[in-house]
């Protein structure tokens, strides 16, 4: 017998998530979500784990749905005190047709003047389009959908079923195109990757070639996770439905563990940068850069470094330096001054006084000032 799913209005005492500086995967300094629990239900989705789960019983997630009713009044309240910057935002799961609060998050962040980052499984979000390009306009608007098998793929059918009640992929990218069409950056986030199903070269070029022929600019891909009861809640799907890869995912994620065991992320992650590669498409999203923003070039050149930074870990380089590139990284995102001026007036011993990035890595600032910067402002 199926369940009813129940609706309950609460009132939190706070709604923002706040971050030290903004993360290279979605550039989002902020984050604010409207719902606890889905609708969509998808048997892999990492919201049951313990530390983000608000039930006692797991079998509510996709059931007993929290409705966050004065979620925008909070939004407002917290991004007038807050410095400009992406908020991740919206939740257009089935309710949100009567709750409408995802709009109303919305509506916060264009009165305030805050870019948005939107990822979803649903095309439901073209009921909001003329807010997103209204954002879009005024500060930036970034719309991804979590894709992570294409229609025709060995892998669609199966996956289907692991999302239970989320709307078909080809929905999603019939969606991606419309927002593309409207001048929103869009594309796929290939999130969770399923070994042993998602993971193949065959589907992730597929997924990368529907993502370059409907608009989008970018796949960024992700490995599943699996932690506690999440784990064992995917354990009994997997005996249930599909028990012929139940030893599979025990040997992939043995008790104790978070991600797959061995170097399955290191070999996935360059099977899907070499798709992007053959489409066209980014393997990173492009930064969303706000209009008028004084440090712009601080931005750019923090995305720079995050694109190095990615190449080396998947060409196996030394994690020291990677981890001093992204230590530079840090410091400028974190500077007040625009990276131009200091540029102009002190020159290379300029860049190389800024903390964590010194004589090492003040040449490749500099390149990379001189490169995003036209000769006439340098």
């Amino acid at each position: 017998m199926s369940r009813r799913t129940v609706f309950i209005p609460y009132s939190p005492k706070t709604i923002l998530n706040k971050f030290k500086r903004a993360d290279p995967t979605f550039w989002v300094r902020y984050t604010v979500y409207p719902y606890i629990g889905c609708q969509h239900g998808c048997e892999f989705c990492y919201c049951r784990e313990e530390k983000f789960y608000p039930y006692e019983d797991v079998n509510d997630f996709a059931y007993v749905i929290k409705v966050k009713q004065n979620a925008p009044q909070l939004l407002r309240r917290a991004l007038q005190r807050a410095p400009v910057d992406v908020v991740g935002t919206g939740d257009y799961q089935a309710l949100e047709r009567k709750f409408k609060i995802s709009r109303r998050l919305l509506e916060v962040c264009l009165e305030l003047g805050f870019p948005i980052f939107d990822l979803e499984r649903s095309p439901l979000v073209l009921r909001d389009l003329d807010l997103l390009q209204q954002i879009n306009l005024k500060a930036r608007a970034t719309v991804a959908f979590s894709i992570i098998a294409a229609p025709g793929s060995p892998a669609y059918d199966r996956v289907c079923q692991l999302e239970r009640l989320a709307p078909p992929s080809a929905k999603r990218f019939a969606a991606m195109q419309r927002l593309a069409e409207a001048g929103i950056l869009t594309g796929t986030v290939c999130m969770p990757v399923l070994p042993g199903l998602c993971d193949t070269p065959e589907n992730l070029d597929s997924v990368a070639r529907w993502t370059a022929e409907h608009g989008g600019r970018f796949m960024v891909f992700g490995g599943l996770t699996l932690a506690n009861q999440q784990r064992e809640w995917f354990l009994r799907v997997l005996q249930e439905h599909m028990p012929d890869l139940v030893d599979f995912y025990q040997r992939m994620y043995p008790p104790g563990s978070y991600g797959p065991a061995g170097d399955w992320w290191l070999r996935t992650a360059c099977l899907a940068r070499e798709a992007c590669e053959r489409h066209g498409i980014q393997d990173m999203m492009p930064r969303p850069l706000i209009p008028g923003d004084k440090r712009l070039l601080n931005k750019r050149v923090v995305e720079a470094l995050s694109q190095k930074m990615h190449v080396m870990d998947l060409d196996r380089r030394s994690q020291s330096s990677i981890w001093a590139c992204r230590k530079a990284a840090w410091a400028i995102e974190d500077m007040e001054q625009d990276l131009g001026l200091v540029y102009r007036v002190m020159g290379r011993k300029g860049l190389e006084s800024i903390p964590q990035v010194g004589p090492r890595l003040a040449g490749e600032v500099e390149r990379l000032i001189e490169t995003l910067t036209p000769v006439r402002e340098i």
